[in-house]
């Protein structure tokens, strides 16, 4: 139901059983309405309609409804009719690098169907109200040392309350599926027998390095791109590894184990003049690029006070950003093939 009408104020009846009239009463009611409700047929009193400006009409699947309905539509009111609200589901929703107008199509859809949203601090969760039309919300976010709920009491949270019957949604920062906990999360709802579904989100493996104009890939440059958690330090042999592929390595979160990734590459055999960038707080108004080399990034971040959230970028496609400095370029009498 697309509520293009100003309902402030206004009187609004509501035709349906209560579980699944329950969107349509969420809607009316942020909306600004003055909500009664009719659950089965017998409830409408015709001749107490006066003040009524608008009848949502649910189609609950519930039979006797059909003579009120054209009894309804023969009066001056206006009808509008909505689905049912669907029983007990979970939807893991990615909500990309932060900003409300990078959520897909999709993303919003499930957000304006939802009862109840659990969200991580670094999805895009300002507008939340807005966007879900008066939805409960519960901030399930974890902060560096501090996690007022853990994985599993999310996973459980997530399972009560779609099991009493509420659109569940799970708001993640990103892509459920990177470095996001989401497949912990399916299996959760799969296991209590829950429908879920997962609408995927952009990553900020991409998204963030884009927001300062690195490609992670270029023709001529880099055919492949690397990405990998910061939480935890590479091992040697990982760090051989990833310098032996080239391309671009991706860093997501990873400030605090910076010293240490640049280090084992160093070592692996990656060259001092590396090109690495780190990007600070993509897509926000406080988004920050610091660029240095693979032999000078650590000292750079740390004067720069960097911090997460961060994505480090490290390989040639640095070269290619807004914030890479020209003299770095000529020092290293880099040339990518393209103008300046």
């Amino acid at each position: 139901m697309n509520l293009d009408l100003d309902l402030t104020g206004s009187t609004v009846l509501i035709l349906g059983t209560a579980h699944s009239a329950r969107r349509a009463l969420r809607r009316c009611t942020h909306a600004g309405a003055v909500v009664r409700t009719a659950h089965t047929p017998a409830d409408v009193d015709l001749a107490s309609l006066d003040d009524v400006r608008l009848v949502v009409a649910v189609d609950d699947c519930q039979g006797g409804w059909d003579e009120v309905l054209v009894r309804l539509r023969q009066t001056h009111l206006v009808v509008r009719e909505d689905a049912a609200a669907p029983g007990g589901q979970v939807i893991l929703v990615g909500g990309g690098p932060g900003q409300d107008e990078l959520l897909t199509v999709a993303g919003r859809q499930a957000l304006a169907d939802a009862d109840v949203v659990l969200y991580d601090r670094l999805a895009p969760h300002e507008n939340l109200a807005e966007l879900t039309h008066g939805a409960e919300l519960v901030d399930v976010g974890k902060r560096p040392g501090h996690h007022a709920i853990t994985q599993r009491g999310i996973e459980d949270l997530m399972v009560d309350r779609a099991r009493a019957g509420e659109t569940v949604v799970r708001l993640k920062g990103g892509d459920p599926y990177v470095f996001g906990r989401g497949s912990e999360e399916v299996a959760a709802a799969r296991e209590a027998g829950i429908p879920v579904r997962v609408i995927p989100g952009i990553t900020s493996a991409v998204s963030v390095p884009a927001a300062a104009g690195i490609p992670v890939t270029h023709r001529e440059v880099s055919r492949l791109f690397t990405v990998i958690s910061g939480h935890v330090p590479l091992t040697a042999s990982e760090c051989e590894h990833l310098a032996g592929l080239g391309g671009t390595i991706v860093v997501l979160m990873g400030i605090g184990t910076m010293h240490q990734t640049l280090t084992g590459l160093r070592r692996a055999g990656m060259t001092t003049e590396m090109p690495v960038a780190v990007v600070e707080r993509g897509y926000s108004m406080n988004q920050r690029t610091t660029c240095s080399t693979l032999g000078e990034a650590t000292s750079a971040a740390t004067l720069a006070a960097c911090s997460n959230p961060a994505v480090l970028v490290i390989g040639e496609v640095v070269r290619l950003g807004h914030d890479w400095p020209r003299e770095l370029t000529e020092l290293a009498g880099a040339s990518l093939g393209v103008s300046g």
